[in-house]
């Protein structure tokens, strides 16, 4: 599915070839997230993402940058997560020179302009203060600060207010010059072209680069010392209450990580779910009703998430409750047959896309030093037993684990307390 070649600056580039597609997409990964910051910088890779766009030595004007992209019909855009930035470009194969070319610059050489980053803060204020405005984008903040409180992993990727506001214009140079190393760093190239091409082109760009010294480490995630409920409620007036319900999971080499994946489509990955069944079709609870696996190098986590009439808030964690329960007790091999199909038929589904190939190989490499390929994780999927995924259920669920949040009209959080520990 890809190649590989190390540079000898230690960066890693890989590309996957696909001939019957007319796009090339290209990222660039690079080892910063939240994960890495102290709470004074808190927010830092986030901010630091925003600036890579606002101008280089040879493209000074942010519009140069975008323009570049746009006036050749491309794509652009970025993300920060906790243990990853990853910035991308998606061309028709004739442009993959200039997107290439462009990234190449916002990565070597932002200028960091003062005045620029005095306009960039304000956005990202603006953005932090967008996610406390959506009830359903708070309540996801919350449970991440239930489920690892008082650490890195428990933060919002954005930062605060506070940290966000006294991040200086050295603080950003010194933490470019830190992380986006070659060592730290992985290009991934998905699409009509051959690896020789992109490995000779990534090299005349970033090949000349050295590895600097030692890069921050991530913040490991810091045992739980309280083994028991814990609820982050924000009350205020709203017709939906917005809920979410957490379970402690797998890291994404973990042995059970695969039947933790199929419970998860077992109870909310779909309209046949047991969850969808249940708080829609039955109950009439919810409109949007889902459950999510999330994996990273040393924890994990399983939730649920939902929005309900305020009024149903009892009822809806209830049903959530016995759902849980219920996959405690077992998983057919029929429901377990069509949650392995449902999961092999959307992996396939997906990595159709120049994007999400290029999304799988550059991800795996940096953070796993080893990218599956599709055969394998369908291997993995298909030997996953019903008696494995029933004996994950009962190993992550359970009242003393349980974490929680809830935005809506709530004056107090001992009702959800009460009712989590019973």
């Amino acid at each position: 599915m890809y190649e590989r070649t190390t540079l000898p600056n230690g960066l890693r580039v890989l590309s996957s070839t696909m001939p019957h597609v007319r796009s090339v997409s290209t990222g660039i990964f690079v080892g910063a997230g939240s994960r890495y910051e102290d709470d004074s910088v808190a927010g830092a890779s986030h901010f630091l993402e925003h600036m890579l766009f606002k101008g280089t030595a040879k493209r000074p004007e942010p519009q140069m940058i975008s323009r570049a992209i746009e006036s050749v019909g491309g794509i652009m855009n970025a993300s920060t997560d906790r243990e990853a930035t990853l910035y991308y470009t998606k061309v028709a194969r004739d442009h993959f020179a200039i997107a290439l070319d462009v990234l190449a610059d916002m990565y070597n050489a932002p200028l960091f302009q003062p005045d620029e980053i005095e306009r960039e803060r304000g956005v990202i204020l603006e953005e932090l203060a967008m996610t406390y405005d959506h009830p359903d984008s708070l309540a996801d903040m919350l449970i991440d600060k239930a489920l690892w409180p008082d650490q890195a992993m428990g933060r919002d990727v954005g930062g605060t207010r506070e940290s966000v506001g006294g991040i200086t214009r050295e603080q950003l140079a010194a933490y470019h010059a830190q992380q986006y190393v070659p060592a730290n760093t992985v290009v991934a190239v998905a699409g009509n072209v051959e690896h020789h091409e992109v490995v000779e082109s990534v090299a005349a760009l970033l090949g000349n680069g050295q590895a600097a010294g030692e890069t921050l480490a991530m913040h490991p995630v810091e045992p739980d010392e309280d083994q028991g409920v814990r609820v982050e409620v924000v009350n205020r007036k709203t017709d939906q209450a917005h809920l979410c319900l957490a379970v402690d999971g797998p890291a994404a080499n973990s042995d059970d990580r695969y039947a933790v994946d199929l419970l998860n489509t077992v109870l909310g990955e779909g309209m046949s779910s047991r969850l969808f069944v249940e708080l829609r079709e039955r109950r009439g609870l919810a409109y949007d009703v889902h459950s999510s696996a999330m994996h990273y190098r040393d924890c994990g986590a399983l939730l649920v998430t939902c929005g309900v009439d305020t009024a149903n808030a009892t009822e809806a964690i209830k049903a959530v409750l016995r759902e849980w329960d219920g996959v405690q007790q077992g998983v057919t091999e029929e429901e377990l047959s069509r949650a392995v199909e449902y999961a092999v038929g959307r992996l396939g589904l997906r990595l159709e896309d120049t994007r999400a190939v290029m999304g799988w190989m550059g991800g795996q490499e940096l953070l796993r030093n080893h990218v599956r390929t599709p055969e394998e994780v369908v291997a993995n999927i298909r030997g996953v037993t019903p008696e494995q995924v029933t004996e994950a259920a009962r190993r992550y669920f359970g009242p003393a684990v349980y974490r929680f949040s809830a935005v809506g009209p709530f004056r107090s959080q001992a009702r959800f307390e009460k009712l989590l520990a019973a």
